[in-house]
């Protein structure tokens, strides 16, 4: 295995290396019909490729995205954070990056690395600490597009699950270009979850009076199983802070519940849960309190399929809708099933998802798009953003670089359309 401090020097030079930018689409592989069915939102789907290019060694990952509102006359910046993971380790990421579009993915500028402030940090033992599973997302009452991820520590170049996890934040300077350097977000000296709680790959929902409902998943020392739970949280354009914490969220088995999403439509909120052996969902009222999770399924009471992976949500004013990876695919190919990318929307009194609106917002081309974000652009846009994961099965583990299926590292930006404008304020 390369040694941490070989990997570090010859990392800045792989950056650009086979990579393509532009916004050139690709043929989206969803129908542009939604169903006939009453009650469905209608929306037509465009797919369009970021960045494609792959060099056997490293890809990018975890790409998500905030707005910068800049004018009323004007499209918003759009900042797209992602970073480059090594094929041969597990989890193994370097330095946050930043591509960056003016006219709405019509041109991309980047990438852009943020090593001095969103980079790895070298702390005592030979420890080295890096922000991961970041997502960015505008923070209206501060005007501020705030990012928020986790820590992530290596040992001898591998994650070192007895050190401590904490939810880490950036706030960016749309004028200079630049993020503030990561800070973590302190919880009390006496929560049980202090030593291991963060906010990778999490969905946010910022409220009107500018607190956050922040969802946060850890454990506690001497247990197996991670317990999910959302912080209020306060935010001044500055330092986030905790303000009251939600009540946590378990289940037995399969390393608890993971990378919880939250999504406020109709006057309740909904939290979906990552776990080994399936995907959960719970809802409340206040967004702190929720009721006992339960199985995600389509609305014939069957299993929905999906496992092991992430889910997010896709919030219209006439509708909610799931963004998830699934079995039964013809994908059993993919590691856990993660591609294709799919969309569906629920039944929001059920809590089902409606099988006949699913659709493929991003194809299988044999990599795997488990980790994505979701982006309100417009009223009359949103996007999802996922990488080609060219990681597989063991032994082979990475996929080559003359994959027969055709993934190649593109990021891609899967544009919803929606027929009939959604709310959306971003002041």
């Amino acid at each position: 295995m390369t040694p941490l401090p070989a990997l570090t020097r010859v990392f800045p030079a792989l950056l650009a290396a086979g990579i393509v930018l532009g916004s050139t689409a690709i043929p989206a592989r969803a129908a542009d019909r939604a169903p006939v069915e009453t009650g469905v939102v209608q929306y037509k789907v465009l797919l369009d490729t970021v960045t494609r290019g792959y060099d056997g060694q490293y890809c990018w990952v975890h790409p998500r995205a905030g707005i910068v509102p800049r004018g009323e006359h004007r499209s918003p910046a759009f900042v797209l954070t992602m970073q480059k993971l090594w094929l041969k380790g597990s989890d193994v990421f370097f330095a946050l990056t930043e591509t960056r579009t003016n006219d709405l993915g019509r041109t991309w500028l980047g990438p852009y690395e943020h090593t001095d402030t969103l980079g790895r940090r070298e702390e005592p033992g030979g420890v080295i600490v890096a922000a991961s599973d970041f997502w960015p997302k505008w923070h209206a009452k501060s005007g501020k597009l705030l990012g928020i991820g986790h820590t992530v520590r290596y040992t001898k170049n591998r994650v070192d699950g007895t050190l401590a996890r904490q939810t880490v934040y950036s706030v960016y300077d749309p004028i200079q270009r630049t993020w503030t350097p990561w800070r973590t977000l302190d919880l009390p000296a006496d929560d049980p979850a202090s030593f291991n709680s963060g906010a990778g790959s999490v969905q946010r929902v910022d409220l009107p009076n500018g607190e956050i409902l922040l969802p946060v998943y850890g454990k506690r020392k001497g247990e197996a199983d991670n317990r999910s739970r959302v912080l209020r949280c306060g935010f001044d354009g500055t330092t986030l802070t905790v303000i009251e914490q939600g009540a946590e969220l378990a289940v037995k088995g399969g390393r608890g519940l993971v990378e919880p999403s939250l999504a406020r439509f109709g006057g309740k909120f909904y939290l979906t849960l990552r776990n080994d052996t399936a995907g959960y969902v719970a809802t409340s009222s206040d967004g702190l309190n929720f009721d006992a999770p339960r199985l995600w399924r389509w609305d014939d009471g069957t299993d929905l399929g999906n496992y092991n992976t992430q889910q997010h949500w896709v919030t219209h004013r006439d509708g909610l809708f799931l963004v998830y990876t699934r079995r039964g695919a013809s994908n059993d190919h993919v590691i856990r099933h993660r591609a294709p990318l799919f969309i569906g929307q629920i039944d929001p009194e059920k809590i089902v998802v409606r099988r006949a609106t699913e659709r493929i917002l991003v194809p299988d081309r044999g990599a795997r798009l488990g980790n994505f974000g979701v982006t309100e652009v417009s009223p009359d846009e949103t996007w999802v953003t996922v990488a080609e994961w060219m990681q597989t099965f063991s032994p082979q583990l990475i996929i080559p670089v003359d994959n027969p299926r055709g993934a190649d590292n593109s990021v891609y930006a899967a544009r919803i359309q929606w027929q009939k404008p959604n709310d959306f304020d971003f002041r």
